[in-house]
């Protein structure tokens, strides 16, 4: 029998279709698409608690749902451990996580979600170092390598081997303005992504780094490689991103609620070979939206090598030829691990020093070799 909790036959592949609508830039209804909240524009903030009225498109909607679309800063289990600690009310009662809403409502949220310590051990695993100091540091990145375990994760597998275990292990002291979770951590990296990150070592340095990313006075530039080619020289991309309605992992900058995000692209190299056409960039960054590089490349149709998240193929093959029939399977297709997306260059003044810092990272060896196989079978 069926449980009475079941949605109505078809019930499901509608809503899913609705979302999947939204996201493509397909019309529907306006109570389809909630606006995304600026939680320092868009909220009252009293002894720590922000305060907001629910727009109308939240009508109908759970509050975790509204709040996980309209704050796309904080996940849907972030919401709802807010709610389960009693941090947010609802016309002044305490929240339900499954209440609908009507739209209208007084929202108050109160403080930050307090997920559980992942009690983060020091590792004895090889950083390479670019550039370290009594305030902070840079370090290249590997990629395959997370930042920082996944708040609430209680895997231990999961709470190694990441920068912040390697970080505990070689330096004596690390920023707490982070909170546990995060020591010395400023800004991130996606975890196939490898390059310079800055830590912070103490909190006043932690504070001034992270107002000079917000106010964009860090200049980051990231080495890429595109499938097919890119025309013009020089590409800037002013497109705004917002999570993805129906593949939760992904981003896309086909909401008309994201948040503003740019990226200048400069080619340095095109490559015309018998696995097909590419294209070698630099690409800086005004923001730092999730997945902003990988996102805004798919956006020109121009996906990131090894990135099939966002449609790069998972391997690339040599353009038929009576030839290459008789080539081993290993050398007639050739794939990559990982993104080919390398955080090259840091630029920034010393936040406590004022001295100017300019750290380069050298392009992993794993694309060094893809980009030298590359070269040699020119088309």
């Amino acid at each position: 029998m069926p449980s009475k909790n079941m949605l109505r036959k078809g019930g499901r592949r509608q809503s899913v279709r609705a979302e999947y609508r939204a996201t493509r830039g397909v019309e529907t209804e306006p109570a389809a698409i909630v606006p995304v909240l600026d939680l320092d524009e868009d909220t009252e903030i009293e002894d720590g608690v922000r305060s907001f009225e629910a727009d109308a498109a939240a009508a109908g909607l759970r509050l975790d749902v509204y709040l996980a679309q309209a704050i796309p800063e904080i996940s849907r289990s972030r919401v709802q451990m807010l709610i389960e600690a009693g941090q947010v009310r609802v016309d002044g009662a305490a929240a339900k996580t499954r209440q609908k809403l009507h739209g209208g409502e007084a929202i108050e949220i109160e403080g930050e979600p307090h997920p559980a310590p992942l009690h983060a051990v020091a590792e004895e695993i090889p950083l390479d170092i670019l550039y370290e100091d009594k305030f902070l540091a840079v370090v290249n990145k590997p990629a395959g390598m997370m930042v920082h375990a996944g708040a609430g994760s209680t895997d231990d597998a999961r709470n190694r081997g990441t920068l912040v275990n390697a970080l505990l292990f070689h330096m004596a002291k690390l920023s707490e303005a982070g909170g546990e979770l995060r020591p010395g951590i400023v800004h991130r990296l996606d975890k196939q992504t490898s390059g310079a990150i800055v830590v912070a070592k103490d909190d006043a340095t932690h504070r001034k780094l992270g107002e000079m990313f917000s106010m964009r006075r860090v200049t980051k530039t990231y080495i890429a490689l595109l499938h097919g080619t890119l025309a013009k020289d020089n590409v800037t991309v002013d497109l705004p991103i917002a999570r993805d309605m129906v593949r939760r992992t992904r981003m896309t900058t086909r909401r008309a609620d994201g948040r503003s995000a740019v990226s200048h692209i400069h080619v340095v190299e095109r490559l015309a070979t018998r696995y097909g056409a590419f294209t070698l960039v630099e690409v800086r960054i005004e923001t730092g939206r999730t997945h902003q590089i990988r996102v805004h490349a798919q956006s020109l149709g121009h996906p990131v090598v090894g990135d099939t998240l966002y449609g790069a193929p998972r391997m690339m093959h040599l353009v038929a030829s009576k030839k290459d029939a008789e080539l081993p399977t290993d050398e007639a297709s050739i794939g990559l691990e990982r993104n080919f997306l390398h955080a090259a260059h840091l630029e920034f003044a010393h936040p406590q020093t004022g001295k100017a810092l300019l750290v380069e990272a050298p392009l992993a060896q794993e694309l060094e070799e893809l980009l030298a196989r590359l070269r040699t079978e020119r088309a």
